[in-house]
């Protein structure tokens, strides 16, 4: 009975007798479904690119954003059910605002997070409210230079140099894990965060997507903004080109 959740699954503050909570594991599920998320941190800044799979042709383009900015110096990207990240999006806006009321100040990254975080573990302890469907990535370019933080549905906070979420989350760690990101300026980092996304998207599956790309970083002027229209051309020609590329490389091994 435990291994299915049947009879432990019906509220979120209820343990299975072997020690889980299915309502959080139903949360992380819900990410899993959704469009790859990517975040990298290199030496003067953070890059967010987002997979916003198109599920209609009648969808206008550039609407149901998946990356916001949260105050002038933070970004929180997401992947899961949107309508519970906008939520999570208000949490940390009014966070941050209200830090910036008190003491004059943009609110550190990582007090942000852990702020964040803390609101989505509190609904994980009650049985009259479900857990937020979906994982919020922040990233900010404050006084401690770039910062990057990943936040799951039970409320984990982690402190990355780039992380991934989504249903190609393991295909798209293994491409961050080949970059040298320590090494890597913004403007680069933004053509191989753009490549990741395309290299790990599904086309039988998802046949169209849009591709969301922003940044923080010395560049930007320390603002978190939609990269500019030239750069993300520029980094939509070098995605497809390395796609291309893998294409070809696969076909001349069969």
């Amino acid at each position: 009975m435990s291994s299915i959740g049947t009879g432990y699954d019906l509220s979120a503050s209820q343990f299975s007798p072997d020690g889980r909570v299915f309502q959080v594991e139903y949360a992380q599920k819900a990410v899993e479904n959704s469009g790859t998320a990517v975040g990298l941190r290199c030496k003067d800044g953070v890059v967010f690119a987002v997979e916003k799979i198109i599920s209609s042709k009648l969808y206008e383009r550039e609407a149901n954003k998946r990356i916001f900015t949260v105050d002038t110096h933070a970004g929180l990207a997401c992947a899961g059910l949107l309508a519970d990240a906008r939520a999570i999006v208000e949490v940390a806006k009014t966070e941050a605002s209200n830090y910036r009321a008190e003491y004059g100040l943009p609110i550190p990254c990582k007090l942000l997070a852990e702020r964040v975080s803390t609101y989505l573990h509190a609904y994980t302890l009650y049985s009259a409210v479900r857990p937020y469907g979906c994982s919020v990535m922040i990233g900010a370019y404050d006084q401690d230079g770039p910062q990057l933080f990943l936040i799951d549905p039970s409320g984990l906070c982690n402190g990355y140099y780039g992380c991934a979420v989504g249903k190609a989350k393991q295909n798209a760690k293994t491409e961050i894990e080949k970059l040298k990101l320590k090494d890597l300026t913004c403007r680069e980092l933004v053509k191989e965060a753009a490549k990741i996304i395309y290299l790990v998207h599904d086309e039988v599956k998802d046949r169209n997507f849009e591709l969301e790309l922003s940044w923080v970083c010395e560049e930007s002027g320390g603002h978190h903004q939609f990269v500019p229209d030239t750069l993300y051309k520029e980094a939509e020609r070098y995605a497809k080109a390395a796609l291309e590329e893998d294409s070809s490389d696969e076909d001349e091994e069969m």
